[in-house]
């Protein structure tokens, strides 16, 4: 192995050999304790220090790494106590997660490392976001993302790549590739003769290295961080490594051949680089003896205070506070808080009557203005306006690097949101239809929903979603998937039914430091008109609104089951119905819900969502829970068909709740 020094101090290659040095003796620990049962698991990387060490040495500490579970290294390199690393490892509440997470699934803002979820490949793209917020602010740095030969299979790794090439951004992407993804070898993971070839097809330059000198990792990233920032490009790595351990520790390594141990041995980054020291006089035995003792002795000290972390017990309050980020109006742009939340309330407010779209571009115009760190994210959003001409004009007004079309990668651009909102960015990711949100739904459920839980980030993103049937658009674009994000804790989910509704609902997601699916029905957009102030204002989420006032019976609904019930209530006034707009379906106001079921003590539970797992179930046994006492009759649910949305309109309409609306009325005045 050849080493080039270039213009290295002498007390900088010791330094180097320290960094490497300190992360294996840290796991030759770490094994011991796991065979002595003190630790319940450990992913090992042994064999590839030199990678995560020769990486986070290039680059600057006020710089975004998104690290996987063999980069002990990042984590020592920044800095890292390893008695606090230890108390995260046992799951103390003295953790960087507070014993919500294991091993290395955990990040931290002061040492600008984000956590990693087990999918691996999320992190590529939130690297983009990063990249991004550097990149609108002007500034010289750059992202930096680990991700295996393994991970390159995932479609992250693609629309990661292919959005950074595309909105020329400043990230290195590095792949450790050790030969096997957990057992499976390169040889069934991909075709190409070298993964760093992939980097031409994408547009941007690719190296592949030695991962296991570290001087040539340490030298390469410093040469292509500086390209990245010159250039505003970005560019991938390929380290070819080999790890010594099992994929972790319980998994072994009989899949693997000997032979290959026999020649990786051979190439082991600590042994190399310390012959190379002792070889050019830079250290000598007895020096490197004496570091090795001092490190023994500081594992040790580290590790009894890190047995001495607190056992965590369990403060059922604190677990539900810490799902969300705080929404205190110190810390955050207030915008007048409008509460319509009763029949007339509002009526003395100066207001225009607006239909839905116009109401949802007006909040979404206005909310721009007020946050000039707001950046908008969709496909043919820009010039063309998106697909519903929301945002028609807005990039004349603001201009593409706010307004930003994106390639038809949902995945990678909610990653991106992300990223931003690492770095204090708000951004909103359009969905061009709801159905859509499948391709992205990983980095929702697991990486926006979690995050605040995990380690106290905050995802500060918006996800409009065009949602709902009604206008013949057959399976694929007309979907009601509220449900699949009210089961998902971490989220809020809104689903406006009027005008008024859809601008300040939509100004709150924004103002909120919380990630927020925002539903908008498609059939109301052009054909519900309302009153809207024209000022700047919120509605408050989590806060349901009494639409109608009724003695006989009280339908609690959202969204288009709000106009239906209307309309029906409308033609049949011998029916004193009540109607309750949730307008917030996560999290559920249920003292309204109470009101309602005490106002009538008959409930019908009204949603266009399937009947089979909607909201409407939940909504049910909630009432039956808790409010029994004040029922008259069953709690009646009136839900569309557990089928797929038919596309003919004839089909469509029998698909849809209120074609049984009628029945589930006479049915519930039944009773």
């Amino acid at each position: 192995m050849n080493f080039d020094r270039k213009d290295l101090s002498n007390d900088q290659l010791v330094e180097f050999y320290r960094r490497i040095l300190w992360p294996r003796m840290i796991e030759e620990k770490m094994l011991v304790l796991l065979r002595q049962g003190k630790i319940s698991k450990w992913f090992s990387g042994v064999g590839q220090e030199a990678i995560a060490v020769g990486a986070t040495l290039a680059l600057q500490p006020d710089e975004w790494i998104m690290p996987l579970h063999r980069n002990l290294g990042v984590f020592t390199t920044r800095n890292m106590p390893l008695s606090k690393l230890f108390m995260q490892w046992q799951g103390s509440k003295e953790g960087y997660s507070k014993g919500r997470e294991r091993s290395f699934h955990f990040g931290n803002r002061q040492h600008h490392i984000c956590g990693m979820i087990s999918h691996l490949g999320p992190q590529l793209s939130i690297a983009d976001g990063v990249a991004l917020a550097y990149k609108l602010r002007n500034e010289k740095k750059v992202s930096l993302a680990f991700t295996g030969e393994g991970g390159t299979s995932e479609g992250d790794f693609h629309e990661a790549l292919n959005v950074a090439a595309v909105w020329d951004l400043p990230v290195i992407f590095i792949i450790e590739n050790n030969g096997y993804g957990l057992s499976t070898p390169t040889s069934e993971q991909y075709r190409c003769i070298s993964l760093v070839d992939k980097a031409k097809g994408y547009g941007m330059e690719g190296v592949q290295i030695d991962g296991n000198n570290l001087l040539t990792v340490y030298d390469t990233v410093k040469g292509v961080r500086d390209y990245c920032i010159e250039h505003q490009k970005p560019y991938l790595i390929e380290c070819n490594t080999f790890r010594m351990r099992g994929h972790e520790e319980a998994s072994g390594t009989k899949y693997v051949p000997q032979n290959l141990f026999e020649i990786w041995e051979l190439k082991d980054p600590i042994r190399n680089y310390e012959n190379y020291l002792k070889e050019t006089g830079v250290l000598n035995e007895e020096a490197i003896q004496s570091i090795r003792e001092e490190f023994k002795n500081k594992i040790e000290e580290e590790l009894k205070m890190g047995f001495a972390g607190q056992v965590v017990v369990p403060d059922t309050e604190e677990e539900l506070e810490d799902v969300f980020q705080s929404t205190d109006h110190s810390t955050r742009f207030i915008a007048k808080v409008i509460d319509n939340s009763k029949p007339t309330h509002y009526s003395s407010l100066i207001t225009h009557d607006k239909r839905m779209i116009d109401a949802i571009k007006e909040g979404l115009h206005q909310s721009m203005q007020q946050h000039p760190n707001l950046v908008l994210m969709g496909q043919d959003i820009a010039e063309y306006g998106g697909a519903f001409k929301i945002t028609e004009g807005f990039v004349d007004e603001f201009g593409k690097e706010r307004v930003r079309n994106t390639p038809l990668c949902e995945s990678a651009i909610v990653g991106s949101a992300l990223g931003l909102s690492l770095e204090g960015f708000k951004s909103m990711v359009e969905m061009q239809f709801a159905d859509f949100v499948t391709c992205g739904f990983n980095q929702i459920v697991n990486n926006l929903a979690k995050i605040h839980y995990r380690w106290g980030q905050n995802a500060d993103v918006v996800v409009r979603m065009p949602t709902g049937a009604g206008v013949g658009a057959g399976p694929f674009h007309s979907q009601s998937n509220e449900a699949w994000f009210v089961h998902t804790p971490g989220l809020k989910v809104l689903y406006p039914a009027t005008p008024m509704d859809a601008k300040g609902l939509l100004i709150a997601a924004i103002n909120d430091p919380n990630p927020v699916m925002y539903f908008e029905h498609k059939a109301l957009y052009r054909s519900v008109t309302g009153p809207v102030p024209e000022e700047y204002y919120e509605i408050e989420i989590g806060k349901a609104r009494h639409a109608r006032e009724g003695k006989d019976i009280s339908i609690i609904t959202y969204g288009a089951g709000v106009h239906w019930a209307e309309d029906y209530a409308a033609k049949h006034p011998e029916i004193s119905m009540d109607i309750l707009d949730l307008r917030t379906l996560l999290p559920l106001d249920y003292f309204s819900i109470r009101e309602a079921v005490e106002r009538t003590g008959r409930v019908l539970v009204l949603h266009e969502d399937t009947l089979t797992g909607g909201i409407g179930g939940e909504i049910a046994a909630w009432i039956a829970e808790n409010c029994f006492h004040l029922l008259d009759a069953p709690v009646i649910r009136c839900a569309s068909l557990d089928t797929p949305v038919p596309f003919s309109i004839e089909l469509e309409k029998n698909f849809l709740a209120r074609s049984r609306l009628n029945d589930a009325i006479e049915k519930l005045m039944s009773y």
